[in-house]
């Protein structure tokens, strides 16, 4: 198996043009494997994670929900289970991820767009509940896009976030480095025969706020941290902040 993909995320990642060309591309190679992809990566918890992250969300009367980096679609479809009198959109840079995820739509009350979460296509002030798994991460500029997320969200709006958690350590980073350099390798060189796909986890997250760093960013952006849930023995970690 060859792959199609040929970047290395060591020469994207470091800047948000390089970085949004890089996950573009990526995404668009692992699109067609990638439920599998999470469900291997994750030890069979991606699921339970998810759903976690749907309970921990406020009951709200016909909410309009907007899930950012969507993927496939999996957790806009638990939103429009949850909220049956609500709506949902799904954003995602990837035409190939929105074209399965419009493939496997039987919601009437979810639709699926391309865009770039740093500008979404949604109106000021308009959005109940926010949410994104393994999405903040490969933003390709975060405060942008967290302000982009303040614009959108109504006053007292929810946000929740999936994704990993880097160490505060400096051993704790070189650890988690050579673990997910392994795991997401390998599983990309299953999948794809391209390390790279899936091993980038590992060097996104050189870039990534710890969780000390992360809260303050969100604390600098307007958003109020309301719970912080580690996963996986701290590896994941679920926020649930408002607006």
């Amino acid at each position: 198996m060859k792959s199609r993909f040929q970047l290395r995320a060591s020469e994207h990642l470091d800047t948000s043009e390089g970085k949004r060309t890089f996950n573009e591309k990526h995404f668009a190679e692992s699109a067609a494997r990638y439920d599998f992809a999470t469900r291997a990566l994750s030890l069979g918890q991606d699921g339970a994670w998810k759903k976690l992250l749907i309970a921990k969300l406020p009951d709200v009367e016909k909410p309009t929900c907007l899930d950012i980096a969507c993927g496939t679609g999996d957790v806009a479809f638990l939103l429009a289970e949850r909220f049956p009198e609500g709506e949902c959109i799904g954003v995602d840079l990837t035409a190939e991820m929105i074209e399965i995820a419009r493939e496997r739509n039987d919601f009437p009350s979810v639709r699926f767009e391309c865009a770039d979460m740093g500008d979404l296509p949604v109106a000021d002030e308009t959005v109940d509940i926010l949410t994104g798994s393994y999405a903040i991460r490969n933003a390709p500029d975060l405060c942008v896009a967290l302000r982009e997320f303040r614009r959108v969200m109504k006053p007292g709006g929810t946000l929740a976030f999936l994704d990993f958690a880097k160490p505060e350590s400096s051993l704790g980073q070189k650890l988690q480095y050579a673990l997910l350099r392994f795991w997401g390798g390998l599983w990309g060189l299953v999948l794809h025969g391209n390390v790279e796909i899936h091993g980038y986890i590992a060097k996104s997250l050189r870039t990534f706020p710890a969780p000390s760093e992360l809260e303050k960013i969100y604390a600098e952006e307007g958003l109020s941290l309301q719970e912080s849930i580690p996963l996986m023995g701290g590896m994941m970690r679920l926020h649930v902040l408002r607006a």
